[in-house]
């Protein structure tokens, strides 16, 4: 292998020749053997990264302090990675110490790099265009880091605000083709009173729904950055007008409405938004979960469990049992669900870990976010195309669940009272006669006046 060698404080260190990132990428390889995952895992960060550095080189060319020439290579080698170039040298482990330093590294290297190659100069000639005297100009890894963390953030839980949707839309629709499929409702697994399947799918939609706003507030909260804070929040080594041009730069390559946060010491070493937004996505792997093992639960048997609706057939379910059809779907995103708990722990044990004007633990942050996002997002996409649209009703078995349920004597309560409603009830678990049968025999009431006070349609429950 062709080399080159590159110097930084520690000495030599021989880097691939046809490699864009340098010495302190190939330290932080070797330090950081974790995870196996390197920083273009998370291209959603590895572009932030690069935003953040164009961004910087825009408002120091601005000040006065970056000339056109370098600065425009700059600018497009950060457009280029922007692009989805060049991920492949983001080789950093995703788990490293040092407070994202070696992820802030990794991209100053990559990025001069590939200036100088723009300017005509060869990799590693960083007397013309230096990761961290032009590059980092006006930086430190403590505001650049947590920046593009609340970008590459922000870009993923835009991700999951559509996936949520489609899931939600799904399950909606499900609401509208069942709202005539009545069936008994339960609490504590047992029979309580008649609904349809409709309402009970449209309550998974808007208990999403719900989730869907609350991701919605929390992000907000992400366009609040500390770029200009350098190291410690007191903008050392940056031009005093150099935060607010950058921020205005970012907030115009990305669309969002960033501000710079009015105390720069606080929001360096503050981390709240993130234990925020992990909390948020708890909520919504916690019902994602729930609406999942009711989907098994309804579904169970067909046989032996409630067997009152039928999932999509995804797979054979069993090597031993010929037949076996299990709910692969939401066993899955149930999984995903339980990582996403274990993440949001990490996130505010990591949150927790921070002292005094630094976070030290936020790639750890970052990568469980972005991992809980990501699969999150993928989980709501497949329930929603290869579970919920596809979804029966057993209607039939539901209808004779509905005549048979001693559930119905709770609707005679303001008719008869509770006591004749409970004589009732114990003479239909005696004789096996339905609480329907029984009411319209003794001439309690008319079948069609039973199943207007049931909410039912009329003969629903015959």
């Amino acid at each position: 292998m062709t080399t080159r060698t590159e110097r930084d404080l520690l000495g030599e260190l021989a880097v691939p020749a046809d490699a864009y990132y340098g010495v302190h990428t190939r330290r932080a390889m070797a330090n950081f053997p974790i995870s196996g995952l390197p920083l273009a895992t998370h291209p959603e960060l590895v572009v932030a990264l690069a935003q953040v550095k164009r961004a910087a080189a825009l408002a120091n060319h601005d000040v006065g302090l970056l000339p056109s020439g370098k600065a425009a290579a700059i600018v497009a080698a950060c457009e280029e990675i922007a692009g989805g170039a060049l991920h492949e040298q983001f080789t950093v482990d995703v788990i490293q110490g040092g407070a994202g330093t070696s992820s802030n590294m990794n991209v100053n290297e990559v990025v001069a790099n590939r200036a100088l190659e723009l300017l005509g100069r060869p990799r590693g000639d960083y007397a013309h265009v230096h990761p961290i005297d032009d590059v980092n100009l006006g930086q430190s890894t403590n505001d650049v880091y947590p920046t593009a963390v609340k970008l590459a953030v922000h870009a993923a839980a835009t991700e999951l605000l559509d996936a949520m949707a489609e899931l939600r839309t799904a399950l909606h629709a499900k609401g509208r083709e069942f709202a005539e499929v009545v069936k008994i409702g339960r609490t504590q697994l047992q029979d309580a009173v008649p609904m349809t399947l409709g309402q009970e799918f449209t309550a998974f939609a808007v208990t999403l729904g719900e989730d869907e706003l609350r991701l919605a507030e929390a992000l907000t909260l992400l366009n609040e950055i500390n770029l200009g804070g350098t190291a410690i929040g007191t903008g050392l080594n940056a031009h005093p007008d150099y935060a607010r041009l950058a921020c205005a730069h970012l907030a115009r390559l990305t669309g969002q409405p960033l501000v710079t946060a009015s105390d720069l010491v606080e929001a360096t070493a503050d981390v709240g938004v993130f234990v925020q937004l992990s909390g948020v996505l708890k909520r919504v792997a916690v019902k994602l979960s729930k609406t999942c093992n009711d989907l098994r639960l309804l579904s169970s048997g067909p046989q032996a469990g409630f067997n009152e609706i039928r999932l999509p057939k995804a797979q054979a379910g069993s090597s031993i049992m010929p037949g076996k059809v299990n709910p692969v779907i939401p066993e899955v995103v149930n999984q995903i669900a339980f990582e996403v708990i274990g993440n949001d722990t990490t996130v505010t044990l990591a949150a927790e870990a921070g002292q005094l004007q630094l976070n030290a633990f936020e790639p750890i942050i970052a990568h469980s976010l972005l991992k809980s996002l990501r699969h999150l997002t993928t989980g709501a996409r497949t329930l929603a195309r290869r579970c919920i649209t596809g979804i029966t009703a057993n209607t039939d078995y539901l209808s004779r669940q509905v005549r048979e349920s001693i559930g119905l004597v709770t609707a005679l309560n303001p008719v008869i009272g509770y006591e004749a409603a409970s004589a009732l009830a114990k003479r239909a678990a005696a004789t096996g006669r339905s609480i329907h049968e029984l009411v319209v025999d003794d001439g309690l009431l008319t079948a069609e006046q039973l199943d207007t006070l049931l909410g039912l349609p009329t003969g629903a429950a015959r």
